[in-house]
């Protein structure tokens, strides 16, 4: 049984779904079996099967919205209506372990503000998605200066107060994992990892390779420009100025002219520079207004709720 309604629980699961139906039912029963005293919380994303009236008898707390609106929307969703200090956000289709929640757990009470399971080779869902992964994980440890295991998965657990304080940042696609690594790293705060294991899903995967690693690198390069413009601006001008001079030299020795074209070079170097200059005083304010960003009363409009045993199907 989940802790009562008038007693704020400390941790709070949070399970987007969208038709999980004949699995949604046994992850929430593990869960509630394991975190007596947590608040399970599935946001179901306007399933066309009984996931919502399966998860609600098996104990957990439902949140429908009115129509489709993604995986990070429903996560969005849950955070908003979620009462624990701690957030778990975890997979409604039975690929991550309930005896995994315990050591996020473990990792964030030495200290840090999130910390995310790490998926193993084999925890991949096939050979491009792993190259992907792996490709976007070098990335993203280049433009954060950390190294980061795995910015794609969404079994992370993390502290309720930090986290909503970037809460206006996330997409409402599946690439909520990475803008939240990448705000969380790039903001100054500790991110963890914990190795685990992921049973193969159950049912057809809704991520798009193509379309969403595109997401994914788009999202890496916004975050990264809009905590730390100078990652991205610095090694431009550098390039350009190295550009410039090389050029200038060539063709100097070739014909013992000066060339427009390393002219152009050299002040577009000191333009991107100036840019990257400008960009982090902007930084800095944004940084400033996100430390003391205040979360907004859940909206009643786009979803509807119901307590352990309703039925929202």
């Amino acid at each position: 049984m989940n802790a009562a309604p008038h007693t704020p629980p400390k941790v709070s699961i949070i399970l987007p779904a969208y038709n999980e139906g004949g699995v949604i039912g046994s992850v929430v029963s593990r869960l509630a079996r394991d975190f007596p005293d947590a608040e399970l919380l599935v946001v179901d994303d306007c399933s066309t099967d009984s996931t919502a009236r399966e998860a609600a008898e098996a104990g957990a707390r439902v949140i429908s919205h009115k129509y489709n609106m993604g995986n990070g929307a429903a996560i969005k969703t849950g955070v908003r209506h979620a009462r624990g200090e701690t957030l778990v956000f975890m997979d409604a289709d039975g690929q991550h372990s309930a005896e995994d929640v315990q050591k996020l757990l473990d990792k964030l009470d030495e200290g840090y503000d999130m910390v995310v399971g790490a998926r193993d080779i084999g925890g991949q869902a096939g050979k491009r998605r792993l190259l992907g992964n792996l490709l976007l994980n070098k990335l993203a440890s280049f433009l954060t200066a950390r190294k980061i295991e795995d910015l794609t998965s969404g079994f992370r657990a993390t502290r309720a107060e930090i986290f909503r304080q970037f809460l206006y940042l996330l997409p409402n696609g599946f690439s909520y994992p990475t803008t939240s690594t990448m705000a969380f790293l790039r903001s100054g705060y500790a991110v963890g990892f914990v190795s685990i294991k992921v049973q193969p899903r159950k049912g057809k995967s809704k991520i798009s390779l193509i379309r969403d690693g595109i997401r994914f690198l788009v999202i890496i390069m916004r975050i990264t420009t809009l905590f730390s413009p100078m990652r991205v601006f610095f090694p431009m001008s550098l390039l350009f100025f190295l550009l410039g001079v090389a050029r200038y030299l060539w063709f100097y020795l070739e014909t013992g002219a000066f060339s427009s074209m390393a002219g152009v070079l050299l002040i577009a170097s000191v333009v991107v520079f100036l840019i990257g200059l400008v960009s982090e005083q902007i930084t800095a304010l944004h940084y400033g207004l996100s430390r003391n960003y205040c979360q907004e009363e859940p909206p009643a409009s786009p979803v509807s709720g119901s307590h352990p045993g309703g039925d929202n199907g």
